[in-house]
């Protein structure tokens, strides 16, 4: 990234109709004096969509005052030359995908909440959007190729591995946003009866409070938590278990949201680390799958609930339409949004501002006793070279043989999208942690691919004796 770019850097969002990051994304560029003399480039494939992006980005940064120069395209290889950072941040009719996923797996018994990284909701997810991001890449490769490449669609650990393997001339990591530095350390100082409130956290707190996170994404877990010198890992989870009287009391119904706080003190009870990431850490484990012969004190994990989501991205896209209209001020755009986990790496990069971020990437010796190569989500120093992973120290047993079935999952999927092989599609169904039955993964896999058939490049159908 030479001056020129880093005083007028581009940045590209491939999917910008995503309203996970799109409307953020517009948030950051026009609020950040390091961004919002550069290039936001929105490209989407819904025609009407985008224009309401690009019309909305536009407004947004003449109602600030700031330079930021719009472009949109359905064409990604239209506006990727001269790119500094590509993010991915597409799922082409995801919510009607998952649904589908969820439901045939609840046939065979197999209870997803979210169903877009792990069980079949993961790997058809894969399969549905690895080969997209793959064609980007090579886009990328031929455009652009020092872009940094930042991929924001889940499964985030099967996509980062396999940009990392299949196109390793890119430079590019894989991210989550549930794990936003500095947010998530003041969430846990709050839980740690550190502070009262998150507004409360300082530099002066963040280097006193010793915070460790490690694990595969979604996956992750609080392995350390010292405050001057002192463990504070059982008062965290002492307010966690005080909150799951009260959870379900109001606020989020989705199944995602269910019992959280109880999840994590009654895995913390079990393992002695704190998970992080509860709402899809609950669906990699067995325990809440309903398949135990009596009745735990938290029930099975409810499904996701697909006409719930659409109804979300309606009233998304409503607000949207508000702005444009002027029903909303666009001058309060400002304030509902704020800083997104994407856009403050690349601030961060841009501006060599320092600070530290979780991402998804290679061990690199961080957690010493899982492979170098293991892809897995670290706080990291992370400038324009790159993201350098800081010491984690060791995974309990019992969590890293998890973390390790979780890993040879991703990576099978990986390989059996890329290499179209159904024996490894086969074989990562079953290595799986939530599948039990050879018989009824084959169904799963059979009847997936039939009504995903939209989805899922011709080339699995070529031969239908292959998944009969």
């Amino acid at each position: 990234m030479n001056a020129t770019s880093t005083q007028h850097p581009k940045v590209v969002v491939i999917g910008a109709g995503s309203l996970f990051f799109g409307r953020q994304s517009i948030w950051q560029m026009v609020h950040s004096p390091y961004l919002n003399q550069g290039t936001l480039a929105l490209v989407d494939t819904d025609e009407e969509r985008l224009s309401k992006m690009v019309k909305l980005a536009e407004m947004v940064a003449k109602e600030n005052n700031v330079s930021l120069k719009i472009e949109g395209s359905v064409d990604r290889r239209q506006v990727l030359p001269g790119a500094d950072f590509v993010v991915l941040s597409f799922a082409e009719e995801s919510v009607k995908y998952r649904g589908i996923d969820c439901q045939v797996s609840l046939k065979y018994g197999i209870r997803m909440c979210s169903g877009d990284t792990i069980g079949p909701g993961g790997i058809f997810r894969a399969m549905r959007e690895l080969p997209v991001i793959m064609e980007c890449a090579k886009d990328i490769e031929e455009l652009c190729p020092d872009a940094w490449v930042i991929n924001y669609i889940n499964p985030s650990t099967v996509h980062g591995i396999a940009l990392h393997r299949y196109a390793p001339k890119l430079k590019s990591f894989a991210l989550c946003d549930s794990h936003h530095m500095p947010h998530k350390k003041a969430y846990y100082a709050v839980r740690a009866e550190i502070i009262e409130n998150t507004s409360q956290f300082t530099e002066e707190i963040n280097q006193k409070f010793d915070f460790r996170i490690a694990g595969v994404n979604h996956f992750t877990w609080l392995l350390k938590a010292e405050y001057e010198g002192k463990n504070v890992m059982p008062t965290i989870a002492e307010a966690m278990r005080k909150l799951a009287g009260d959870e379900n009391n109001g606020g989020d119904r989705g199944a995602k949201a269910l019992f959280n706080d109880a999840i994590t003190y009654e895995l913390y009870d079990i393992f002695g680390i704190i998970p992080t990431c509860t709402a899809h850490t609950k669906e990699y484990v067995r325990y809440w799958q309903g398949l135990g012969k009596t009745a735990d004190t938290i029930p099975p994990l409810s499904i996701w609930e697909t006409e719930d989501r659409y109804q979300r991205h309606d009233e998304m896209w409503k607000q949207v339409d508000d702005f444009l209209a002027g029903n909303i001020p666009i001058a309060d755009y400002m304030s509902p949004f704020g800083p997104d986990h994407a856009t403050d790496i690349i601030e961060n990069m841009v501006g060599n501002l320092g600070k530290k971020f979780f991402i998804n990437t290679l061990n690199q010796g961080a957690v010493t006793n899982m492979n170098n190569d293991s892809f897995l989500e670290l706080l990291c120093d992370v400038d324009m070279d790159g993201a350098k992973p800081l010491h984690v120290g060791e995974m309990p047993r019992g969590i890293r043989g998890m973390q390790e079935l979780v890993l040879d999952t991703h990576e099978l999927t990986v390989e059996a999208v890329l290499e179209q092989s159904y024996e490894k599609l086969r074989r990562a169904m079953l290595t799986d942690p939530l599948v039990s039955s050879i018989s009824d993964a084959d169904k799963i896999i059979h009847e997936l691919l039939e009504l995903e058939r939209k989805m899922i490049p011709d080339i699995w159908y070529k031969d239908r004796l292959q998944y009969n």
